[in-house]
């Protein structure tokens, strides 16, 4: 009974979103106090309208920077100074491109009031922010204090909800959770047992192909050849970069029954949530980045959106407006594929295909979702991958590599970066991201939401942003996690290894 009281404290504070107090930058010099009242009041004007990109982690007490899952693995690893500032430099580059769309999506008028307030143009403010952001690096840089207080509060939020899993009850409630998601897998694993000629088709098989597709590959480029600088983290210069997302782009061959399991482009209609154009077929691609031991891969990431799920029947919990199906190629320093993986823009259904370049480790003995392989792959050789998607859910059904020069009749989709979806054009004027200051799609909700929160997933089944993809129901994965491939594969030797 005394424990009682501590324990609705507890809840209480959970539910009220109570946290200790966050570390705090030292005093800023005089002369910088104008560079921070500059950020905040940009900060308060992106806020009030709503216009606040998801994909970086604002840094609360340095409001010029922004933190990823990558950046955050290293911020107890910066060795010496040069390795310092370079990271700053990563930091200082996500706000700067973050701040870049949010300025782009305030409303004319919100953008005018702020200029007006620091008697500039708007076309202006950026630069302004630019020089402020140069100077207050340059003091974290060169104070070993406001170093190690950057340090401390460079973190991203983990995406699950810990006071929904309180009052969910997790410890109790996942059970039939993990025996939901097994069963879901057995019948995943079924599907792709089956010969390839065997895979149900409702409708016309219909493929996507990237544009350009040469009939064969070039070698692919080492990518360790672009790792020179104190993290590690390669860097391809453009050129190589563009023939890396075109070379490994995929084949989508989907069975359509109707218009909502074309690809298309999302866009803003004059009223209501974003809709999906398949008369325009695009793909969406980024580059993301793992490290495995000492090194730090390349990943490409590709996205294609879908108008909706249709629904099965009027209690089909899982369908809703808007689809997505995420695939990722994480590459070898050589240049090769090592593995894929996959995820639908809701962070579900989380797919890994390894190529016999990689040993999965065992799983902890746990009810966790830790590592789902319906299907391993053969290192390709001057191969496309093909997708078998299924209609209605999209689910992925089977992966192959066919021959670049097989000529099977495809349309040609385009491949369009996928930080174009943050600032996109609406009819009424102005500009406005796809995805909310929570990172979700408006309009995208399911209905299992009302089922599912007690494993901690705000708004499970919706739509979301890169960065915020929470992917497995029992336990905790997040899909941009730095470790998550070097926590479930030993990565074999190879020649680029040796060499190392």
């Amino acid at each position: 009974m005394r424990a009682l009281p501590a324990l609705l404290l507890a809840v209480g504070c959970l539910l009220a979103g109570c946290a200790a107090p966050g570390p705090r930058a030292p005093a800023a010099a005089p002369e910088d106090e104008a560079c921070l009242r500059l950020f905040a009041r940009v900060d308060a004007a992106v806020d009030a309208a709503g216009v606040r990109d998801a994909l970086a982690t604002r840094i609360a007490p340095f409001p010029y920077l922004r933190i990823d899952r990558l950046l955050a693995s290293f911020r107890e690893e910066l060795a010496d100074a040069a390795a310092a500032r370079f990271w700053l430099a990563r930091l200082a580059r996500l706000d700067m491109e973050a701040r870049a769309v949010e300025l782009a999506n305030l409303p004319p008028a919100a953008q005018h009031e702020l200029a007006a307030v620091e008697a500039d143009a708007p076309a202006h403010l950026a630069a302004s922010l630019a020089r402020c952001r140069a100077r207050l690096v340059a003091a974290d840089a060169a104070d070993p204090a406001r170093l190690a207080a950057l340090r401390e509060a460079a973190v991203v939020p983990d995406d699950y909800s810990v006071a929904l899993r309180t009052l969910g009850l997790y410890p109790l409630t996942r059970i039939p959770f993990a025996a939901g998601v097994a069963a879901f897998e057995r019948r995943v694993v079924d599907t792709f047992a089956l010969p390839l000629d065997q895979l149900p088709v409702h409708g016309a098989l219909t493929r996507w192909s990237p544009p350009d597709a040469p009939a064969r590959a070039a070698p692919p480029p080492r990518i360790d050849d672009a790792t020179a600088n104190p993290l590690g983290i390669p860097e391809p210069d453009p050129e190589t970069l563009a023939a890396l997302i075109r070379a490994h782009a995929p084949v989508f061959e989907i069975d359509v029954v109707d218009d909502n399991d074309r690809i298309g482009r999302p866009r803003w209609p004059p009223y209501g949530p974003i809709v999906i154009d398949s008369g325009q077929p695009e793909v969406y691609f980024r580059t993301a980045h793992t490290r495995v031991g000492d090194r730090v891969l390349l990943q490409l990431v590709y996205t294609a959106w879908f108008p909706a799920r249709p629904p099965r029947g009027p209690l089909d919990l899982l369908a809703g407006h808007l689809d997505a199906l995420v695939w990722r190629v994480t590459l070898a320093p050589d240049g090769a594929p090592l593995l894929f993986d996959s995820i639908h823009a809701c962070g579900c259904y989380h797919f890994f295909f390894p190529t016999a370049r990689v040993g999965a480790r065992p799983a902890p003995r746990s009810r966790d979702e830790w590592l789902f392989v319906p299907q391993r792959l053969p290192a390709p050789t001057n191969a496309r991958v093909v997708l078998r998607l299924a209609t209605r859910t999209h689910y992925l059904a089977r992966v192959r590599f066919e021959p670049r020069t097989a000529a099977a009749p495809a349309t040609a989709y385009a491949l369009v970066p996928d930080d174009a979806l943050r600032s996109l054009p609406h009819p009424a004027g102005g500009r406005r991201s796809m995805f909310g200051p929570d990172g979700l799609v408006a309009g995208s909700a399911r209905g299992e939401r009302f089922f599912f929160w007690p494993m901690g997933v705000t708004s499970a089944g919706a739509m979301r942003q890169w960065g915020r993809h929470a992917t497995a129901f029992v336990g905790r994965r997040h899909f941009d996690a730095a470790r998550l491939i070097d926590e479930r594969f030993t990565v074999l030797a190879t020649p680029a290894d040796a060499d190392h």
